[in-house]
């Protein structure tokens, strides 16, 4: 008795079974009392819930937790940063692509005839893609903090959800920019300050829902910079020519894409006040699209005129307008899941386009080969030294 009274000491209230006295024991489910003192009657043995109550009572006391295995710093560490790679959407690399690839085409666009687009600037502009993407998205989801709780696709974001606070998130977005920053000053200073014009962009576009329904215009006219930043790293200066159609064209593309993307939340977007194309065009949808579409395949033809691009360049067009008409005619607007679908199917849009460029410059005739080389006089020829005419002998 004094060690079962040492045992429960200090506890006020307990069960009339000491099963459960120690903390190291899982909690047990209500038996009789008649069945652990042994007064059980001769209808437990007949209806066999003697044997059931015995079971299971054997089983909860003997059973323990399993101890939990302390976190390692490589866990901590990346239960820390998770919430900041959600906040730049490295989980999500849609974003990325569809901003690196006007740059790869327009670097591929500039690369000499029959040569290779230039590696380092590939890489370059991938790594600028992937930051300033994140800074986007970081500017976007502070200033859609509150739109985006009220909406059932973005409330669980680090910002809107309270994982990340805003302090934070303007720290990490200062992060971002300087190493974007750190990316922008390897190019010469003329795409410094080409560069650095399009922040704006960036940093406005997501006001645009909230006055206009044409956000989608903005956000292409900012995804797309990198059309004329390409050419302008390679060459030093921008062809119009080139660069203005190609612009031209990724902006279209952008509203294209972006606008299938934006019927996800269009009756959230209705309840809360939003604008963006999807409401814009509405039933009408497809035909706004399909509009768009050539207008940009216009775009691209022109472009590839401007550079003397060959065979292969006009088919990967040919394949890329196929691939839109293909997603707007099969889109269900009404289907969030089929929009998603359609949207992230644009990777391959620009991964195609850039193949072809590709094989079209390496393909494209190289006009210093083919300028006629002046004709080189014979050795002979020139050892003779050109005598002036024998005056005439007057009689």
């Amino acid at each position: 008795m004094f060690a079962l009274r040492h045992l429960l000491k200090g506890r006020k209230h307990f069960p009339y079974y000491a099963a459960t006295t120690t903390k190291s024991m899982l909690p047990m489910p209500a038996v009789p009392a008649r069945v652990l003192i042994g007064l059980h009657t001769d209808s437990d043995y007949r209806n066999g819930r003697l044997p059931q109550f015995q079971e299971l009572c054997c089983r909860k006391m003997t059973t323990l937790p399993t101890s939990k295995k302390p976190a390692s710093l490589l866990e901590e560490l990346a239960a820390a940063t998770k919430p900041y790679a959600q906040l730049m959407r490295i989980d999500r690399p849609i974003g990325t692509y569809l901003l690196f690839w006007p740059c790869a085409w327009s670097i591929a666009l500039s690369a000499d005839a029959g040569c290779w687009p230039d590696l380092t600037m590939l890489g370059l502009f991938g790594t600028g893609a992937l930051i300033m993407r994140g800074a986007g998205c970081t500017i976007n989801d502070l200033w859609d903090k509150d739109i985006d709780a009220k909406v059932e696709r973005t409330r669980t974001r680090p910002l809107a959800s309270g994982q990340i606070s805003q302090f934070d998130a303007i720290v990490f977005l200062s992060a971002q920019l300087s190493l974007g920053l750190l990316v922008l000053v390897q190019l010469n200073w003329q795409s410094i300050l080409l560069g650095a014009s399009s922040l704006g962009l960036v940093i406005t576009y997501p006001l645009m829902k909230r006055v206009t329904y044409w956000p989608q215009l903005v956000l292409g006219m900012a995804f797309n910079w990198g059309a004329l930043l390409g050419w302008c790293a390679t060459q030093g200066s921008v062809n119009l020519a080139a660069c203005l159609p190609l612009y031209l064209s990724g902006v279209c593309w952008t509203i294209v894409y972006d606008t299938i993307y934006a019927h996800q939340d269009k009756l959230d977007d209705l309840q809360i006040g939003v604008k963006s194309t999807a409401l814009r065009f509405g039933e009408n949808t497809k035909v706004w699209l399909s509009g768009f579409t050539a207008a940009m395949l216009t775009g691209l033809s022109a472009s590839g005129w401007a550079c003397d691009q060959t065979l292969p360049y006009y088919a990967a067009v040919g394949v890329v307008g196929a691939h839109l008409v293909q997603q707007i005619y099969s889109l269900n607007i009404d289907n969030p899941t089929d929009c998603a679908k359609k949207f992230l199917s644009n990777h391959q849009v620009g991964l195609i386009l850039f193949l072809g460029i590709v094989l079209g410059t390496l393909l494209k005739a190289d006009d210093t080969k083919k300028q006629p080389q002046p004709a080189l006089a014979s050795p002979a020829a020139s050892s003779f030294v050109s005598l002036t005419q024998k005056p005439e002998v007057l009689s």
